[in-house]
């Protein structure tokens, strides 16, 4: 078996508000896999799902480890720096909190910075050094 990921949790305050913001920013809800208690999403190859905080602590028994934001960014890479403009713009106007506004980056990409309503940290980054293939995804050089 190969490691991979296939779905992102993100623990939030009020499921039905971080729905919304996630629909605002373009992510299309599942409505046969989700119900009241959590939202998934369609993220590429992979699943964004948005589950109560205390619901995951609880269910992972992590009661004495995790008290918030563990430090983990999701990021979205996308074919340049126009597109992460346009998703950053989207971002503010879905209500993100915008912690670094797009700029060229010391490795010679573009990116920026936002939080979502419950402080989940995303970057939003072209990097000229990984193409995306036909579906999106980051063709990692060998």
């Amino acid at each position: 078996m190969s490691p991979h990921i296939t779905l992102i949790t993100l623990g939030v305050a009020d499921i039905a508000k971080a729905t919304a913001f996630y629909e605002r920013l373009g992510f299309v809800l599942s409505e046969g896999a989700s119900e009241a208690s959590v939202s998934f999403f369609k993220a590429g190859a992979a699943v964004l799902a948005l589950w109560s905080r205390e619901a995951q602590r609880d269910d992972a028994n992590a009661h004495g480890l995790w008290t918030g934001n563990g430090g983990i960014v999701v990021a979205q890479n996308v074919a340049n720096e126009d597109e992460v403009d346009v998703v950053m713009a989207k971002a503010e106007a879905a209500g993100a909190l915008i912690l670094k506004p797009a700029a060229k980056t010391f490795w010679g990409g573009y990116n920026g910075y936002f939080a979502d309503p419950d402080g989940h940290v995303w970057e939003i980054a072209h990097n000229p050094f990984w193409p995306l293939d036909k579906n999106g995804s980051i063709d990692l050089p060998a």
